[in-house]
């Protein structure tokens, strides 16, 4: 078993929020984080902050997109919420592709000791097992 290490745990005091959902139960979903002070009053100082969240629905499932929402009131975050969304899924979709550019570039030859310590190149047995990453094309 891996061992942790130890993290600062400490809270932020002067960084809390309360988080309230609000969803249509279609499309999605908009977090609002209202910030407070440490006994639980608003904190007027600071701004409310906006977070869309939804799902990029893909042949490999579903995929959480989160997205910030530059608005100034919950009415605002609505508004801005399709173009936030299809930016969010605009970027996943590039990202996705950029991964899977480099998966394809992975190519491990049977044998050639490239193989992230599986022996050959490959899965021990023979052929790739998918999902994995790091199966090599067995020949």
């Amino acid at each position: 078993m891996a061992q942790v290490e130890s993290t600062d745990m400490q809270m932020q005091a002067d960084e809390l929020y309360r988080e309230e959902t609000i969803t249509d139960r279609r499309v999605g979903s908009i977090r609002r984080l209202t910030p407070i002070k440490v006994d639980g009053s608003d904190d007027a100082g600071r701004e409310v902050l906006y977070v869309g969240q939804a799902q990029l629905m893909t042949p490999m499932g579903a995929i959480p997109l989160s997205f910030d929402l530059k608005a100034e009131s919950l009415s605002g975050a609505v508004e801005k919420f399709p173009d936030a969304a299809q930016e969010a899924v605009e970027r996943t979709a590039k990202e996705l592709e950029e991964m899977r550019r480099e998966a394809s570039s992975s190519i491990y030859v049977p044998g050639s000791g490239g193989s992230g310590g599986i022996p050959g190149g490959g899965v021990p047995g023979g052929g790739s097992m998918p999902g994995t990453g790091g199966g090599g094309i067995q020949m």
